[in-house]
């Protein structure tokens, strides 16, 4: 835990770099205003469909079909589970464009300044940042979906949204953080090793979508916090095998968190 604190100090420390938080922000921005639009556009006969889905359901139709009160409760629990459900697209979308464009820049300048004494031996590449961003957009979306009816339970869809965004961040932002430094068993071995502790440094991140203004930046800041955490954790594995790190600048080398 106090690892996943330090990163996330590290990450915070990193917004004030030169030209980090413009990448932080605009992904948000991008993502904030395409799911927009589509609310405002679908709004209306997404709920239709839903609520005469769910009244085709045996067990809820005679409910609903027993009185107006019913029905307009669960219209109500049907606009709230759509309303949160809007919340992992745009953050989904926001961090796949952040996977695939921001982080490999933000990576590169975060790198030099803060881990110039780890040697990059570039064990993965755009082509599979790409790639497996992708795989987490289609294997998140396909679960996002199967839950969405346990999401008229009230609370189950926000614990699935942070579960899943939580996934999402440690499967996207894992390969990118480590791609440029790891070769390429370090890049595998790491990430499995340390998979719970990313996926809860994923989750604790994915809490930032529901903060209002926070979440403009949150896949982003994710992003960073994910690249302090396995870089550290890279920097430490190749001393306990005895792998001489690189003389670095003091400019360059890290800073002790308070």
């Amino acid at each position: 835990m106090k690892d996943i604190l330090i990163a996330f100090g590290r990450a915070t420390r990193s917004l004030f770099q030169r030209n980090i938080f413009w990448h932080l922000l605009w992904p948000g921005l991008v993502s904030m205003l395409v799911w927009t639009v589509v609310a405002v556009l679908a709004w209306v006969p997404v709920t239709d469909w839903i609520f005469a889905w769910v009244g085709g359901w045996s067990f809820v139709g005679s409910w609903v079909s027993a009185s107006d009160a019913a029905a307009a409760v669960t219209l109500v629990l049907i606009k709230i589970a759509v309303a949160l459900a809007f919340v992992p697209l745009v953050y989904v979308t926001a961090a796949l464009i952040v996977a695939a464009i921001a982080l490999p820049l933000m990576l590169e300048r975060v790198g030099r300044r803060d881990y110039a004494d780890i040697e990059q031996r570039r064990g993965g590449s755009n082509l599979g940042s790409a790639w497996n961003s992708i795989v987490a957009g289609v294997l998140f979306l396909a679960a996002l979906i199967v839950s969405l009816p346990f999401w008229l339970i009230p609370g189950v869809g926000l614990l699935a949204s942070v579960f899943l965004t939580g996934w999402l961040n440690q499967r996207a932002f894992g390969y990118d953080a480590l791609m440029l430094h790891a070769d390429g068993e370090e890049l595998n071995r790491l990430r499995r090793d340390w998979r719970p502790q990313m996926l809860l440094l994923g989750g604790g991140c994915a809490l930032l979508a529901y903060v209002p203004v926070v979440n403009l930046v949150a896949p982003a800041y994710a992003g960073l916090a994910f690249v302090h955490y396995l870089l550290d954790r890279l920097r430490q594995d190749r001393h306990a095998r005895g792998v001489t790190l690189l003389d670095a600048e003091p400019s360059n080398l890290p800073q002790a968190m308070p």
